[in-house]
């Protein structure tokens, strides 16, 4: 937090009596062209960072490693994207369309292969959580029955139970 704080804060020390505009200028310009160095400093460090996460597949191809692909017929794709993202993977998608059927193609590095085999357990089982879980429309359906059986219920035990006169 400080870092930031320090990084925000332009501080320009002049040495003299009276300031004219002219020194002024001059300390301004010196001051920008300390911030441009730093700029250029820093772009340099970043374009050599590498990438991580969702990618095209020539950026995948330019790191040097063996590529290797797993079919995904789910079309919630997202559900994948967001396990991939929380272990760190390097990957790319393509969409394939096959008989009016969509599959996605993930492609990632040979090196990720046992992060790749963890993450997509946990996809599995994410989306077998989800498959057996009921829908809200049908738990639904299933209340209001209940409930229309027993309305019926109490309205013979009334008819029932009539005072003897």
């Amino acid at each position: 937090m400080q870092e930031e704080v320090n990084e925000k804060t332009i501080s320009l020390c002049i040495k003299g009596g009276k300031i004219t505009a002219q020194i002024l200028k001059a300390a301004l310009i010196k001051l920008l062209a300390e911030m441009d160095k730093k700029k250029q400093r820093g772009k340099g460090e970043k374009s050599q960072c590498k990438r991580t996460g969702k990618q095209s597949i020539k950026s995948l191809q330019k790191s040097g490693a063996q590529i290797t692909n797993i079919v995904v017929t789910d079309n919630n794709i997202k559900s994948f994207d967001r396990v991939a993202r929380k272990y760190g993977i390097d990957y790319s998608l393509k969409k394939v369309e096959q008989e009016g059927k969509s599959e996605y193609l993930v492609f990632f590095k040979a090196k990720d292969v046992d992060v790749m085999t963890a993450a997509f357990k946990e996809y599995t089982s994410e989306t077998l959580k989800k498959q057996k879980r009921e829908s809200v429309r049908q738990k639904l359906e299933k209340v209001k029955e209940e409930l229309s059986n027993h309305r019926q219920l109490k309205k013979e035990k009334k008819r029932e139970q009539e005072p003897i006169r």
